[in-house]
């Protein structure tokens, strides 16, 4: 769904002040709402019908999602062409991020357990209130988000009055070299987080033998990656984007590869896993001031502007890095002989361990790679980038008429 809603997006025209991103968004928002209180309703069917569904709601939320998502996240690249400013966008996004993880790692469960029975079995009515309030919140972050930002960039309409067919597409898309590079990027950056999220309900339970210290581990950790995010726009104004991200994921690898070698202790994995976690959340901050620099460099390259179909293609790599994260997870739990509430072998914690640990490592050292070797667009280049649009140049002469 993500190409055929930037598409939709892309074909938008502005509408005043309200613009071509913001409206689907707010509406698509109340929309999604709906549906994730839907979603985390079970009515009283048979197996068979209970599994279809999940299935059929799970499906509808994901294409609302999309609706809701790609014009939000195409909205940072027609808001300003400032790098600092963007740096700073960047950075309240990914703590919006990352605070809606803290609040959700720590308050979702509780909610849940508040509606209990007496022997402490988990009514399922308590899934469907935490998840309202959850879509509540969502909701009305949307309308701040409507209400505070505008689109300030007018896109020449000579560009988007043609009609573009699917060989314009495809253009905008694969010849974009550092979007290619920032979609290898964000597959293994956030396979290693989601990877890292999935299996803390795992390590803390069986490797630190106690799992109420989840939320306290995910708080300490996604709290410090709120704080540190702030850092951002300073670090991008002193070092550049770039820099900064590789020297982040590199601090990542050490952190992880001392939490995987160093015995299993609570404080110096609390302390490590905290520090990887924040290497981890500044560059996925940064990766959205990259994405709106590569919706730019698209339109300089190739002349055509499609800031909708360019972010679809950056988030369906997201898409495939939670599928990969979901296999690792599995794969390394299958393999080592995890038993579900079952006293856990060696093997077992050993690999629950690793996948905390070495695969994040592992993850972050080929993310550092690809930014180093592999994205060309470096902050004084993209300057120059910003200054051929703002005068109606791209790369290969005048825009098209």
């Amino acid at each position: 769904m993500d190409p055929l809603a930037g598409s939709f997006v892309d074909t938008r025209k502005n509408h005043g002040k309200q613009g071509r991103f913001r409206p689907v968004m707010m509406f698509s928002s109340i929309i999604l709402a709906i549906l994730t209180i839907i979603t985390f309703t079970m009515p009283n069917f048979s197996m068979t019908g209970k599994i279809a569904y999940a299935f059929a709601t799970y499906m509808i939320w994901g294409v609302v999602y999309s609706f809701t998502n790609i014009p939000y996240g195409s909205l940072a690249s027609v808001m300003t062409r400032d790098i600092d400013d963007r740096a700073h966008l960047a950075t309240t996004r990914q703590a919006g991020s990352l605070g809606a993880q803290l609040v959700t790692g720590v308050a979702f469960i509780p909610i849940v357990m508040l509606f209990s029975e007496a022997d402490g079995t988990i009514n399922a009515h308590g899934y469907t209130i935490a998840a309202a309030v959850m879509a509540l919140c969502g909701v009305l972050g949307f309308l701040v988000c409507f209400l505070g930002t505008r689109e300030h960039i007018q896109i020449n309409r000579s560009v988007n009055a043609e009609k573009e067919g699917i060989k314009d597409y495809i253009k905008v898309v694969f010849t974009n070299k550092p979007l290619g590079a920032i979609i290898l990027l964000t597959i293994f950056t956030i396979s290693a987080m989601n990877t890292n999220n999935t299996m803390m309900v795992y390590f803390c339970q069986y490797n630190l033998g106690n799992i109420h210290l989840q939320p306290i581990v995910n708080g300490i950790m996604m709290g410090s990656s709120v704080v540190a995010i702030l850092l951002i726009p300073t670090l991008v104004k002193k070092f550049g984007k770039k820099n900064t991200a590789v020297a982040s994921f590199i601090i990542g690898v050490i952190a992880n590869g001392m939490n995987f070698v160093l015995p299993t202790n609570t404080v110096t994995f609390i302390i490590l896993v905290s520090i990887g976690y924040v290497a981890l959340a500044i560059p996925n901050g940064i990766t959205w001031a990259f994405v709106s620099d590569v919706i730019d460099y698209g339109e300089w390259h190739t002349g055509i502007r499609k800031e909708g179909i360019t972010y679809a293609a950056f988030n369906f790599s997201r898409k495939i890095a939670q599928s990969l994260a979901a296999v690792v997870s599995a794969a390394i739990l299958g393999l080592t002989g995890y038993v579900g509430n079952t006293a856990p072998t060696s093997e077992t914690l050993t690999g629950i361990k690793g996948a905390m640990t070495l695969y994040p490592a592992f993850a972050l050292a080929m993310a550092a790679i690809i930014i180093f070797f592999l994205y060309g667009l470096s902050d004084d280049k993209y300057r120059q980038i910003a200054s051929d649009l703002s005068k109606g140049k791209w790369e290969h002469g005048e825009l098209r008429k």
